[in-house]
């Protein structure tokens, strides 16, 4: 049984090899064609050589056959016997003696001509053993009607082994002048041609064999001397794509191979310095934020100290100036966030971020995040709700990172979900644990989606921001996702709403990830949001069971 399923392996190790393997795949069609070749080739000569043997000795047994017929017609017509006793003696040595030793061969047969007159006198008919049952009726039926003609017809003659030779026998006519027309037939062994035939096909097989193995060496040989260099170049790429921008393929020799490896290597040197250059770009670039970000720190507290000291007292100012004093105050916090997204997205950028993980129950973090933006949601006209049929144990993630992930995935739905409910799920399996957020908006297309998490990205430039967002708060959430070997994913289809799906491995190393909940909604075709009777109704419980957040 074990060996019976290893056989069965190899076919699919074989075809896995061809896939894999331009050496194997270029000796093997190599191999194949040049089979090919070597069998039409030898068919041919095979089919010739036999041809011309046949040839050959057809003419040989023909030529024997006609020169034994003209010694035995010749001894015939010399002769003057006319009784029956000398007729019969004559008749055995033409038969014994004179065709036997000119035409070569002992299988003779001779018959007396159907439908002539009785003769007392004519000697009885003679056949050899071998000829036996193998002289047909047609070629008697030649020979017969043709008196003066020579005919010949292949047979196969019978061996001592009991199997047969090929053979050839020919027909002719003798004339006894005391006993009438006579048929003659002599059959002749072609064995050793038949042998001579075989030896040269067994040499033929040997040499194609010889001569298979002598290619497949000799193409092996010059493909490995090709391919090496391929596979050097491949490695090589391969070491380059995982960073390793220092490595280059050896150079030997001025051909092609030489020169695509100088080739390959200037533009390995090439791709370094303008990725060293973009590095440093880089760097400089997230070191200005950062440094810009620090500087506007100072400015911006005491810009906020003063904004809130006017703040406090904006009713003692006229309505305009009241007025300002508010719109100082907001657009200070906003810019107060805006400068701690930026600090957050360079600390990403220069990779300096450090998570601070602790068990979390991902169930309470996200109704303590549905409760801080009721208000906000109620002031939008969207009703949050909570669905939590698992996920109640506790994961270890960072708290204020995750917290914030949902944040601003309910920012996000309470702004563009043109206050229609909004649903947070949250599920767990073996391997992850996920939070969804669903709102019935407007949607957006598939090239908006794949936009959604580029930083300072808006579907719609001409449409400002209602809830004072900053632009970057999906492109933390995904960085944070992916610092928790997460992922943040999202469906959006136009008029059918968005969902927004973070999901978090339950071990560390993150393999085999499945998501618990799906991406694609199970309403993701109706044409607007269930009613309100139709989203589950569950009492918050302190184990974490589905909680709901209503409007006042």
């Amino acid at each position: 049984m074990f060996a019976a399923g290893r056989w069965r392996e190899v076919p699919r190790r074989l075809a896995a090899l061809w896939r894999r393997s331009l050496q194997f795949r270029t000796v093997l069609i190599t191999l194949g064609l040049s089979t090919l070749a070597i069998l039409v080739i030898g068919l041919y000569i095979s089919f010739s050589v036999a041809s011309n043997l046949f040839q050959d000795n057809r003419v040989r047994v023909l030529e024997a056959s006609n020169n034994a017929t003209v010694a035995a017609q010749t001894l015939l017509d010399a002769s003057d016997a006319a009784d029956r006793g000398s007729l019969r003696v004559l008749m055995r040595s033409v038969l014994e003696g004179t065709i036997t030793s000119v035409a070569g061969t002992t299988d003779v047969a001779v018959f007396r001509v159907p439908g002539q007159e009785p003769s007392q006198n004519a000697p009885l008919d003679q056949l050899a053993p071998r000829l036996s049952g193998v002289i047909s009726p047609e070629l008697r039926a030649q020979v017969q009607g043709d008196p003066d003609g020579q005919y010949w017809q292949s047979v196969a003659l019978p061996n001592a082994d009991g199997g047969t030779h090929p053979g050839i026998v020919v027909g002719t006519d003798l004339m006894v002048d005391a006993a009438g027309r006579y048929e003659l037939y002599v059959g002749y062994d072609l064995a050793e041609a038949e042998q001579t035939l075989a030896f040269i096909q067994l040499t033929g097989v040997f040499g194609a064999i010889a001569l298979l193995a002598l290619l497949s060496a000799i193409t092996l040989v010059v493909v490995r001397g090709v391919i090496e260099p391929i596979r050097a170049t491949a490695a090589t790429s391969r070491r380059l794509a995982a960073g390793d921008l220092g490595v280059r393929m050896p150079e030997r020799g001025e051909d092609e191979l030489a020169t695509l490896a100088a080739s390959f290597n200037g533009m390995a040197d090439s791709l370094q310095a303008r990725i060293r250059e973009l590095a440093e770009l880089s760097v400089m670039q997230q070191r200005f934020v950062s440094d810009v970000s620090h500087e506007l720190r100072t400015p911006l507290t005491t810009i906020r100290l003063a904004g809130d000291v006017l703040y406090g007292q904006r009713e003692d100012f006229p309505g305009p100036t009241s007025r300002t004093v508010e719109l100082l105050h907001t657009q200070t916090d906003r810019f107060e966030r805006l400068l701690s997204d930026l600090l957050e997205i360079s600390r990403y950028d220069a990779g300096s971020v450090e998570l601070a993980t602790e068990p979390t129950n991902l169930v309470h973090l996200a109704g303590d995040a549905i409760e801080s933006m009721h208000e906000l949601a109620r002031e939008n006209g969207s009703e949050l709700r909570l669905e939590a049929p698992g996920g109640h144990l506790d994961a270890e993630v960072d708290p204020r990172r995750i917290r914030r992930i949902v944040r601003n995935l309910l920012g996000n739905a309470i702004e563009h979900g043109e206050g229609r409910p909004i649903v947070v799920a949250v599920d767990s399996n073996e391997t992850a644990i996920a939070l969804s957020v669903r709102d019935y908006g407007m949607g957006m297309s598939e090239d908006e989606a794949a936009r959604v998490f580029d930083r300072f990205w808006r579907a719609d430039p001409s449409r400002t921001r209602t809830i004072g967002g900053t632009g970057l708060g999906l492109a933390i959430s995904l960085e944070d996702a992916i610092a928790h070997h997460g992922d943040l994913e999202v469906w959006s289809r136009p008029g059918a709403g968005t969902v927004f799906r973070l999901t978090l491995p339950r071990r560390k190393d993150g393999a085999n990830v499945v998501s618990p909940l799906p991406l694609e909604p199970e309403d993701a075709g109706a044409s607007g949001p269930p009613p309100t009777s139709a989203l589950p109704a569950v009492e918050p419980a302190d184990t974490g069971a589905t909680r709901e957040v209503r409007d006042a």
